[in-house]
């Protein structure tokens, strides 16, 4: 058992650079799904505004005209 660990984390070993390559590919893509969910969550914040933004002028304008027409 003991020979196996010690195998498993030698450097030297294909399967240790194996392993490393995997974690590097799955850390990537953990920072990739990280990045994607970021962009999402700003892209629907950005279309919230807007809508919030342009319900806003909506009522102000709709409210100047209101005013104007008595």
């Amino acid at each position: 058992m003991a020979t196996n660990i010690a195998y498993r984390y030698s450097p030297a070993s294909s399967s240790s650079s194996t392993s490393s390559q995997t974690r590097r590919k799955s850390n990537c893509r953990r920072k990739t799904s990280f990045r994607k969910r970021c962009l999402t969550m700003a892209k629907q914040q950005k279309t919230r505004v807007y809508i919030l933004r342009r319900c806003v002028c909506m009522l102000l304008c709709w409210h100047a005209h209101s005013v104007s027409d008595d």
